[in-house]
């Protein structure tokens, strides 16, 4: 299959073209390289697919309209995996604007164009901050109507806008609710990679509220497996992928870095935001039983992982600025 991915120099959809090169899959990829985070890591991600058979990148923002447009028009489709997004709570607060362009406006464009060249796969990167407030474990039919944070609404913004494209023009929709990712390499804004390098360089982690809060933590392999999976035909569906356990504090993600890295953490706590969800819990029965998927690496092994990378590539992910 020919698969659009955008958003793919960033975290998730970096690793998930990299399985769909394994698969056998084309893979064209686009991203505007913003400097929400060091683009150092963006280019980083970007060089490991330069000499890559079946794979083609564009510096697109999915904003333009008249550059996505060029974009349809040069390929032919079979599906589009929509990865691209402002994320992080927090930010979206200060900047919520720009996160409205990007996830919703950028969504709808690429829907627009979707139906214009009768391309019938969609698949939309969504998020477990919708659930705010809700009982656990989170199943997809909890009525998502009170986002707490601008990333949040607009991110709902594009899973409203996916259905009316899936009910008026037949768009086959697979929308997947990410919980907590993380893994080797991760945006530098990422608790894990932040309080992973703080760790190593003896300075004190910034956390908010007292570490008690809790998250459904997700290996970003799994997660990109999980994305694929949903290229299926489906109609139209809401999928979790999570860990689907229950949930481990920071501070549990805290000891085991300490672990890891043979240091001892110091900690500086700041007030909670109000923002921020107090605990994650995905049910994920759903994607078991649709894409016969759950989750493979368990937080120890994960965070093992990333410590590796890290000392391996220190160069790159030793210096990125956290700022």
């Amino acid at each position: 299959m020919k698969i659009l991915l955008t958003g793919v120099a960033g975290f998730i959809a970096s690793k998930t073209a990299e399985l769909l090169l394994k698969e056998g899959h084309e893979v064209v990829g686009l991203d505007n390289m913003n400097d929400y985070y060091d683009v150092t890591l963006k280019e980083h991600r970007i060089e490991f697919f330069k000499d890559k058979k079946n794979f083609e990148f564009h510096q697109v923002d999915i904003e333009n309209f008249e550059e996505l447009e060029q974009i349809f028009s040069q390929y032919k489709f079979d599906a589009v995996l929509n990865l691209a997004a402002r994320a992080g709570v927090r930010y979206s607060i200060e900047n919520p604007h720009v996160y409205m362009s990007t996830n919703a406006q950028g969504s709808l464009n690429i829907l627009e164009l979707m139906k214009k060249h009768k391309i019938k796969k969609y698949v939309l990167a969504s998020t477990s901050s919708l659930y705010a407030g809700l009982p656990m474990p989170f199943k997809e039919d909890l009525p998502v109507n009170t986002p707490i944070s601008p990333y949040a609404a607009t991110k709902k913004a594009a899973e409203s806008m996916a259905y009316t494209y899936h009910h008026l023009f037949g768009i086959d929709v697979s929308i997947v609710r990410y919980f907590t990712v993380y893994g080797p390499a991760s945006r530098p804004d990422m608790a894990q990679f932040r309080f992973m390098r703080w760790i190593d360089e003896e300075k004190p982690i910034q956390l908010y509220g007292d570490g008690t809060q809790a998250r459904d933590f997700t290996y970003v392999d799994d997660i990109a497996r999980g994305t694929i999976l949903a290229m299926k035909p489906l109609g139209y569906e809401i999928i979790n992928l999570g860990g689907g356990k229950n949930p481990i504090t920071v501070n549990e993600m805290i000891s085991i870095l300490e672990g890891e890295l043979g240091k001892k953490a110091k900690v500086e706590n700041l007030p909670f935001n109000k923002a921020d969800m107090k605990e994650t819990w995905a049910d994920i029965s759903k994607a078991k039983t649709l894409l016969g998927w759950e989750p493979t690496i368990n937080l120890n092994e994960g965070l093992r992982l990333c410590v590796e990378s890290y000392q391996n590539n220190f160069d790159v992910q030793g210096k990125v600025s956290l700022s």
